[in-house]
C-alpha cells in the first residue's frame, strides 16, 4: 500500500474588527424596527402559486414578505 500525504493550510487569521462592527449593528437595528407592541408568530399554508406571486412581487419592490401580510391585514383589521 502506498502512503497518501494531505498538507494542511496555515493556521486561519483573526476575523476583521470591521467584519464585527457590521454585525454588531446589523443586530442592533433589528430592535429599532419592533414596535413596543408584542407580537404574536402567525403560520398559514397558501396555495404554491399565490405563494410565488407575493414573493415575486416583494422581492421586486424589495419588501419583505411578512411586512407585505402584516399590512394587508391591518388595513382589513385595523387597530383597535
Amino acid at each position: 500500500m502506498s502512503s497518501k500525504k494531505v498538507s494542511i493550510g496555515g493556521k486561519p487569521s483573526a476575523k476583521k474588527a470591521s467584519d464585527d462592527t457590521a454585525v454588531d449593528a446589523w443586530v442592533g437595528s433589528r430592535g429599532q424596527e419592533a414596535s413596543k407592541e408584542p407580537m404574536k408568530r402567525l403560520t398559514i399554508d397558501i396555495p404554491a402559486e399565490l405563494h410565488a406571486k407575493l414573493k415575486a412581487d416583494c422581492a421586486m419592490r424589495g419588501r419583505k414578505m411578512a411586512d407585505e401580510v402584516r399590512e394587508l391585514l391591518m388595513e382589513k383589521y385595523g387597530k383597535s
